[in-house]
């Protein structure tokens, strides 16, 4: 069953001219989410992970129950102000400004290797910053992995750019 078939695409969301690629009717369908995780746990039950971080909020959904699949702690990468303890971020710059991530001081060891997972990879900008983050914390990225590529809009290049591997389930030309 191809995922992708799966994931409802919405002309002109958030604005004009974007093609909004939702994996709501994938997460809806019992066996479009199985499927997903079942792919993702296969891609990574003989590889070498510590910990699996998911980035909010559709990193959570994936990555919560991938970890679990896989028997691996789980790291909630989060919006500025969003963790309850002490944390550590780090600011990116978007398109009109900036933002910030953090996840807790505690949550990554010296060491540890760390998937990082998210729902979708455009412009790559909070995949970069997590992965920073993540390293910054003495973490070793061992994959950026995604459910949906947006090869078009650079993310996966320019990830690997910067050295990180990138996976992604299914692709969408254009935006």
């Amino acid at each position: 069953m191809p995922i992708k078939s799966r994931i409802r695409t919405v002309p002109h969301y958030p604005k004009q001219g974007i093609m909004f690629r939702d994996i709501t009717t994938l997460l809806k369908d019992p066996i479009g989410l199985r499927v997903t995780i079942d792919d993702l746990a296969r891609r990574y039950a003989d590889i070498k992970i510590d910990k699996i971080a998911g980035i909010e909020a559709r990193g959570f959904i994936l990555g919560a129950p991938l970890a679990y699949v896989l028997g691996k702690g789980f790291i909630p990468i989060r919006k500025k102000g969003k963790l309850p303890a002490e944390t550590i971020g780090h600011d990116y710059e978007l398109e009109y400004g900036t933002d910030r991530i953090e996840i807790h001081t505690d949550a990554i060891e010296k060491g540890e290797k760390v998937l990082l997972v998210d729902d979708l990879i455009a412009t790559g900008g909070t995949a970069e910053a997590a992965c920073k983050l993540i390293e910054k914390m003495g973490g070793e990225i061992v994959e950026c992995c995604f459910i949906i590529d947006l090869p078009d809009i650079g993310g996966r290049k320019r990830l690997e750019k910067h050295g990180h591997k990138v996976f992604a389930l299914c692709e969408f030309e254009g935006d």
